[in-house]
């Protein structure tokens, strides 16, 4: 099974990789490729296990897994232990808490990425998640293959392999597969939608996998041109930084820049805009982006828009402002 060239790509001999590991299939089998590739490139490879304490035994779990590790010359190899609490829901909750002791992990051992095992399975799933949710365009692309997340690079190269496929490879280096009792447990969500995608018959895994790739490529150049319109929204008129409510450099936003703009392009620019000023993402709606959207386009007087983060948006003489 091959690690994929999105992994190998950007990383030199003498750097090292990170591969998140469960001790489940998916990523153990990531694990044992990342291992012999990044042996003959010269690259050090490390492996993380999150111990998120839900269960039974999971921190004995943890320790097999890191043991089994140093074993087959992982270096370094961390047991992170989190406390899972916060908004959206344990699985929500678990998911940033996964990431923040990544990230940690990352920052101090100077990984060049971390490597996760989420498969076309994976891929699948979430885009009929992102259906069952209404999400956007952004939800149905799934997955990126290789996302920053708070100056760590995190990579997912096995977007192309099938959840049989790592379980095969597995079972042919003989190990141990642990089995997430989540992975059933109906109270959450990804564990009820998989019933539904063996229902739906042979070859719906590929298709909701090509249809994220091709939401994706279509998103991305769509979030390109959203990049470079904000910029002009931003400066363009000599708009400054604002030394208000909301904080010295909060950036302003021209409304007359982005009332010419195309919807689907003005949309993008304002949720951008949201996440500078310090919306957290997890919690901003479509709901909230329509909201912000009526101040440029429906403009008739009317009162501030709440955004996550407690943060207040006000239209003030052609220019959207933060406050809060």
């Amino acid at each position: 099974m091959e690690c994929g060239a999105s992994a190998r790509s950007g990383v030199s001999a003498g750097d090292t990789v990170l591969v998140a590991c469960s001790g489940g299939a998916d990523s153990l089998a990531l694990a044992v490729a990342t291992r012999f590739v990044t042996r003959r490139m010269g690259v050090r490879c490390g492996l993380v296990t999150v111990d998120h304490g839900l269960q039974a035994g999971s921190d004995e779990r943890a320790a097999r897994l890191a043991d089994w590790a140093l074993q087959r010359g992982f270096a370094p190899v961390d047991v992170c232990v989190v406390r899972v609490d916060g908004a959206g829901g344990p699985e929500a909750a678990a998911r940033e808490a996964r990431y923040a002791a990544l990230e940690a992990a990352a920052r101090e051992h100077r990984a060049a990425m971390v490597l996760l095992g989420h498969t076309r399975d994976d891929q699948a799933e979430t885009v009929l998640l992102a259906l069952a949710r209404g999400s956007g365009p952004r939800g149905l692309a799934g997955m990126p293959e290789r996302r920053e997340r708070h100056g760590v690079l995190f990579v997912r190269p096995l977007l192309d392999v099938s959840r049989a496929e790592t379980r095969a490879a597995c079972a042919v280096d003989g190990l141990a597969v642990w089995e997430d009792p989540h992975n059933v447990d109906a109270a959450y969500a990804r564990s009820r939608i998989r019933p539904l995608v063996e229902a739906l018959g042979t070859g719906v895994v590929d298709n909701l996998a090509r249809t994220a790739g091709l939401v994706g490529a279509d998103s991305n150049y769509l979030d390109e041109l959203a990049a470079d319109a904000l910029e002009k929204a931003l400066h363009g008129g000599g708009i400054a930084a604002d030394e208000g409510p909301a904080g010295a450099g909060a950036p302003r936003l021209s409304a007359d820049a982005l009332v010419r703009l195309p919807g689907p392009i003005r949309t993008r620019v304002l949720h951008a805009w949201a996440l500078r000023l310090g919306a957290p993402g997890s919690s901003l709606s479509h709901r909230h982006i329509a909201a912000l959207d009526a101040l440029v386009v429906n403009w008739r007087g009317q009162g501030a828009v709440a955004l996550p983060g407690s943060l207040a948006v006000v239209r003030v003489d052609g220019v959207l402002r933060a406050e809060r």
